[in-house]
């Protein structure tokens, strides 16, 4: 299993890099099983989005992540702390989480049809 982390999702969530402590948070959080399912409007054929919790030394942060089913890869969506405006409430009620997962999408694609993305690999959950 793979974590997809496109360019621009990049330096939205993190700024130009991804800081070592943060690549652990995203590796640590790659468990399907783990993950709850989450609605979204517009994605992709043969996605689901899913929304993890994880603990960090900033403290609590809320990681969304597009499913790709059958290669069972994970893309980054979104990467937040939980008190912000997305991460306090993610789901597609919030108006806020809504205009950005449209905005992050459409990155998310733009940025993998251009080749410009990095693979972080997660182990296999047995």
């Amino acid at each position: 299993m793979a974590i997809v982390v496109s360019h621009r999702i990049c330096q939205w969530e993190f700024g130009a890099i991804i800081p070592e402590e943060d690549r652990n948070v995203l590796l640590r959080t790659a468990k399907v099983a783990l993950a709850t399912p989450l609605a979204g409007k517009g994605l992709p054929p043969g996605t689901r989005l899913l929304k993890a919790f994880a603990t960090s030394a900033k403290g609590p942060r809320r990681v969304v992540y597009l499913l790709s089913v059958e290669a069972g890869d994970l893309f980054l969506v979104f990467y937040r702390d939980k008190n912000d405006a997305i991460g306090k409430n993610i789901t597609p009620h919030n108006p806020a989480f809504a205009r950005q997962l449209t905005k992050h999408l459409a990155a998310l694609l733009e940025d993998i049809k251009a080749d410009r993305f990095e693979i972080l690999e997660a182990q296999p959950v047995d």
